[in-house]
């Protein structure tokens, strides 16, 4: 027997949002799958708060930083990263949730949902051309940094746990790699 699954439409899913479907869950889009969100422990929360306050300080008036908010994607995916980077476009987010040439970059901790961050996330957002994504990984306290989407991959895989890093969106801003892992 073969199981088909059901694909959802972003359209689909904003419906079954406005409808109340999901009150109460953490769900998000993943190529047009509905898919559960990990529930966040006390180290992810307070590393992503502590380093999305670290880079409105940094980024100033630059960017805009999004803490678990949906990004919309052509590829039928809505997720919530933890950290978004976005273009500062004020009001135009009434009209839509940032897409992906509005993405400076995307920034994911880590936990029980390491597999999904560096196996499925990376595809997704390769994809659709994101051009960097890190995710930390908070069991060893690393910093992988993905970068140059092609073909549905990251041709680009680095791991760092300490200096700076330079994002490819601000090449003259240093980023504490301690500020994003382990503040």
């Amino acid at each position: 027997m073969t199981v088909t699954l059901a694909k959802w439409t972003i359209e689909e899913y904003h419906q079954m949002i406005e409808a109340g479907i999901f009150d109460n869950r953490r769900v998000e889009l993943l190529k047009g799958e509905i898919v559960e969100m990990s529930p966040e422990g006390e180290p992810h929360a307070y590393f992503s708060s502590e380093a999305a306050v670290y880079l409105i300080r940094l980024l100033a008036d630059k960017a805009m930083i999004r803490q678990e908010k949906p990004i919309t994607l052509p590829n039928n995916s809505e997720p919530e990263p933890d950290i978004s980077i976005v273009k500062p476009l004020g009001r135009e987010y009434l009209e839509h949730h940032p897409y992906p040439e509005n993405v400076f970059w995307l920034i994911e901790y880590s936990n029980s949902s390491l597999e999904k961050d560096l196996e499925t996330k990376t595809k997704i957002y390769a994809e659709v051309g994101i051009a960097e994504y890190w995710v930390v990984n908070l069991k060893k306290r690393q910093l992988i940094v993905f970068r140059e989407p092609s073909d549905g991959e990251y041709a680009s895989k680095t791991t760092i746990t300490e200096g700076t890093i330079c994002p490819l969106a601000f090449p003259d801003i240093a980023v504490s790699v301690d500020m994003i892992v382990s503040n």
